[in-house]
């Protein structure tokens, strides 16, 4: 006999709604392929009279989500409120009741991972995620399972549509960050307030909880380096450009030969042969490097109803498997097969940095004989003719520098009387 599960939707917006519309749509797909009816029976939201472009039986609407716990016709809770405060506490409620979870939160997820799972194992409640990161892209599933007998080396990725659409402009028609942003907001791409997404946040919520489940152990926020894109520059991109590179937004998750952790979402400089370089637009790509595997590409779209609502419906599978089959994994497994994370001071990069110069004889020795000081040698200079807001560009890409240090030596560049403006400082990725 078909198993009937009912669905509990706490949030119909965006994504709730591609859920909704999703199951009836597919309904006999799942059917057939997981012998199971998905029901959905309540549906939380904030505003009951609020008009919503995916229609569904008013009676099955409530205000309070705490309806969805206290009815035993609900097996599965799906959160999809956004925010981090109620829906911690609707998480935690639902896991004390027993309810399977399904989220998408990734916030919440990043900044309280650790205790969700902590009761989640300890009530043998799973707690199911992959819409939390790159929307579409089944990396969540891939890394848990797929990839359980690999240690991972290394995981990149471009995991924030907005921000890669913005670069993607910038780079193919010369703009600068500002009328870029504009545009991307008028077609959807950006929230009117963009700040997440631009200064790097949404990516490191995201990049957090890969890292988090690659290597057992959940990364703390503050270990963790993130910049926005706001300061890069149609210049910088030529600069990049003429260099070899191109600049993206990219989450670089790594394990050192003592195995201690770096996590960093910063703009940096890709080289153009490497596949990620050629990831545009909105979508998002995800790069694994395994001891066994080797090296796996995944690319998608990041965000959006239905790719988004496309990974809830996965986990509800999963949430069905678990129901007919318990088994141990609650979605998370700790171990201590690696140390802790590096300080971000200590970790070690190539680098890109801009600085306006005086156009005079000698600059360039003072700033050489700083960087020397600090033993950062110099890869290549570019220094273009023609003045930039009274100053001339100088152009240098660096060798591997621990960041503690390179950041005080760029603040010490800074400081000499002929150099003009505030430094740019990229990283380089050579994904070796």
């Amino acid at each position: 006999m078909t198993q009937r599960i009912g669905i509990g939707l706490a949030g119909f917006g965006t994504v709730g709604a591609g859920v909704y519309k999703n199951l009836l749509r597919n309904a006999a797909l799942l059917e057939q392929r997981i012998g199971v009816q998905f029901e959905v029976r309540k549906i939380a939201v904030r505003d009951l009279k609020k008009a919503r472009d995916v229609q569904a039986p008013t009676e099955i609407f409530t205000a309070s989500p705490d309806d969805l716990l206290v009815d035993p016709s609900i097996d599965v809770v799906v959160e999809l409120m956004g925010g981090i405060d109620l829906p911690l506490a609707f998480v935690k409620k639902a896991i004390a009741a027993g309810k399977i979870v399904i989220t998408g939160n990734k916030a919440l997820l990043a900044e309280h991972g650790r205790e969700i799972f902590q009761l989640a194992a300890e009530k043998r409640v799973p707690v199911f995620y992959e819409a939390a990161v790159a929307g579409g892209i089944p990396i969540i599933k891939s890394v848990r399972e797929a990839f359980v007998g690999n240690r991972f080396e290394a995981i990149h990725g471009i995991l924030n549509g907005t921000s890669n659409y913005i670069l993607s402009r910038m780079t193919d028609e010369g703009l600068d960050f500002a009328p870029v942003l504009a545009e991307a907001q008028k077609l959807g791409y950006a929230e009117a307030d963009p700040a997440l997404d631009v200064n790097g946040w949404d990516a490191a919520h995201k990049a957090i909880i890969l890292a988090s489940l690659a290597y057992g152990f959940w990364i703390d926020p503050k270990d963790v380096l993130v910049e926005g894109i706001e300061k890069v520059t149609a210049a910088d991109i030529q600069f990049a450009h003429e260099l070899g590179y191109r600049i993206k937004l990219l989450a670089s998750i790594k394990a050192d030969e003592k195995s201690f952790i770096e996590v960093r979402v910063v703009p940096t400089l890709i080289p153009k042969t490497h596949v990620l370089a050629s990831v545009n637009g909105v979508f998002n790509a995800v790069a694994v490097k395994g001891d066994v595997v080797g090296e796996a590409l995944f690319y998608g779209r990041g965000a959006g109803q239905d790719p988004t609502s496309s990974s809830v419906l996965g986990d509800l599978a999963e949430a069905a498997a678990f129901m007919q089959s318990p088994r141990r994994c609650v979605g998370f497994t700790s171990h201590d097969l690696y140390g802790r994370c590096k300080p971000v001071d200590e970790t070690i990069s190539k680098y890109y940095l801009r600085l306006g110069v005086e156009d005079r004889p000698g600059v360039l020795a003072q700033i050489a004989g700083t960087l020397a000081k600090a033993d950062i040698g110099i890869l290549s200079v570019i220094q273009p003719e023609g003045l930039v807001d009274g100053s001339v560009p100088l152009i240098l890409t660096l060798h591997d520098a621990p960041y503690g240090s390179m950041k005080k030596t760029a603040n010490e560049l800074a400081s000499l009387p002929c150099v003009k403006g505030t430094p740019l400082l990229l990283h380089m990725e050579a994904f070796s």
